[in-house]
């Protein structure tokens, strides 16, 4: 089962239970630029920049929740994720438009 998450207290508290860490990455689109989110999982050990996950993964970069957050409001999308409390496969999660 899945459900969608709307709130931000609500979307940490998922990716938290999965060690999970908001990211973003800006790409070209025509004339400007657009962000893509996603999150990362299990980044334990520190990087070379002394914080946690990597220094880039695939051209994103790791940010705050808040920027993260505000990315997410500006592109109107919601998280859908799977609904098992336990924590589940992180890779179960998809960004949705909000209703």
């Amino acid at each position: 089962m899945a459900k969608i998450l709307t709130s931000r207290e609500d979307i940490r508290e998922w990716a938290a239970a999965r060690a999970g860490n908001p990211m973003l990455m800006e790409t070209p689109d025509g004339t400007r630029s657009r962000t893509l989110l996603n999150l990362t999982f299990g980044q334990e050990a520190l990087n070379s920049d002394n914080n946690e996950g990597p220094d880039r993964v695939g051209g994103y970069q790791l940010v705050s929740w808040d920027e993260w957050f505000a990315a997410l409001d500006a592109n109107k999308l919601s998280l859908r994720v799977s609904d098992d409390p336990s924590g589940g496969n992180e890779a179960e999660f998809e960004f949705v438009e909000r209703e």
